[in-house]
């Protein structure tokens, strides 16, 4: 099992572009993402310096991806 790394809220926007998302808006310290092929998926990034490993783990879960999958898209 691959450990969390502690990334920014705007490493893991940037990793998240790369599999197919884009950035719909943004509303205070939250970036809201939206799939590019299902438009009705979003996903919601706080834009903190580091993001709780929680928090990151249920963005990873959320988007269909294993933590080892996501560290090599970083």
């Amino acid at each position: 099992m691959t450990n969390l790394p502690q990334i920014s809220g705007r490493q893991i926007v940037n990793a998240l572009k790369k599999i197919g998302y884009e950035k719909d808006r943004q509303r205070g310290s939250h970036i809201v993402l939206r799939q590019i092929y299902e438009p009705h998926r979003r996903q919601v990034v706080p834009d903190h310096k580091i993001v709780a490993k929680g928090t990151l783990r249920s963005i990873i879960k959320q988007c269909g991806l294993t933590v080892e999958e996501f560290v090599n898209i970083l």
